[in-house]
């Protein structure tokens, strides 16, 4: 079975952990045991991952230059190479019989798209809410809470092609284990005369994997993060674990726009365009998933939700 696999952002940086190589390091190798056991049970696995809070530390790093900041795209590229690096050489020292690559990936956008004036995508560290005041003020930064810290946000249009998938899909049918639109895939648009430019923006990661899936005729999306399912009313009393979902039963629901909320309209999108399922659950769990003994799974029927 051909899979895409979205790596969350625990699978590089748990919350508040110092961002390290080392930490860095550890949580990837941790990572890869898990995507290696699914390459064992016989799967095609093409990899995907965030890096809100990588390019976002490149970010401060290239603006305390003296020579000058780098745009989001050009740090976008670095960080996309420095992680699928790092994912590449865990997996390889487990499966030494396999081939990996790492992709860099265009993805298209719109310029017209609404989200570059309205910013809403976390990148960087988290800040206490003062501090990061004080940087917007500073550096012209749009701000945003992130549970009870801030973060800066930028624009995270909506991704409409990823320009490289042929290259993806041959490399695929020849056995190799591709990493690839990492954070979302570098943003660019066309201009009048078709040749292409980087934009300030970073894509959501899981809405560009459920768009690579669908691209690639993948037979399911795994969305692999640090929580065991999706739950209705997370965080209070009335918690409640969604097992199996249709693909319509959480449209219009109310989940939270920078965690939850992007995956189930990712999964929901590939359910609805392929037929084929998606799932949500927990990185350790990645086998269990796939098999439908642990996480959401999203179904292309209109089933009662399984609530546990």
């Amino acid at each position: 079975m051909l899979i895409v696999a979205a790596l969350g952002g625990n699978a590089l940086l748990r919350r508040g952990e110092p961002m390290t190589a080392e930490n860095q390091r550890g949580n990837v190798k941790h990572a890869a045991s898990a995507l290696a056991a699914l390459i064992d049970q016989g799967h095609s696995l093409v990899i995907t991952h965030g890096n809100g809070p990588q390019v976002g530390l490149l970010a401060l790093q290239s603006a305390a230059s003296t020579d000058g900041a780098f745009p989001l795209d050009v740090l976008g590229a670095e960080s996309a190479g420095m992680i699928g690096y790092v994912i590449e050489q865990e997996l390889g020292n487990l499966l030494r019989n396999r081939l990996f690559a790492t992709l860099l990936t265009q993805m298209k956008v719109d310029s017209r798209d609404p989200a570059f004036a309205r910013p809403t995508k976390p990148i960087g560290p988290l800040y206490d809410k003062a501090i990061a005041r004080r940087l917007a003020a500073e550096r012209g930064w749009q701000i945003a809470p992130d549970g009870d810290k801030w973060r800066r946000v930028v624009p995270s249009p909506r991704p409409l092609d990823i320009l490289e998938v042929s290259v993806i899909s041959y490399l695929v049918e020849h056995g190799v284990v591709v990493i690839c639109t990492g954070g979302g895939g570098v943003p660019v648009i066309a201009r009048d005369d078709g040749s292409l430019v980087g934009v300030e923006a970073v894509i959501d990661k899981d809405l560009a994997s459920s768009l690579l899936a669908r691209q690639l005729k993948a037979d399911m999306l795994l969305m692999l993060t640090d929580v065991d399912a999706v739950y209705t009313g997370f965080g209070t009393p009335q918690a409640r674990a969604l097992r199996n979902v249709g693909a319509t039963e959480l449209s219009g629901k109310d989940f939270p726009a920078g965690s939850m909320g992007p995956k189930i309209s990712a999964a929901i999108e590939f359910v609805q365009a392929t037929g084929n399922p998606s799932a949500i659950g927990r990185l350790e769990d990645a086998v269990e998933i796939v098999k439908g003994w642990q996480g959401t799974r999203f179904e292309a029927s209109s089933n009662p939700s399984g609530i546990t």
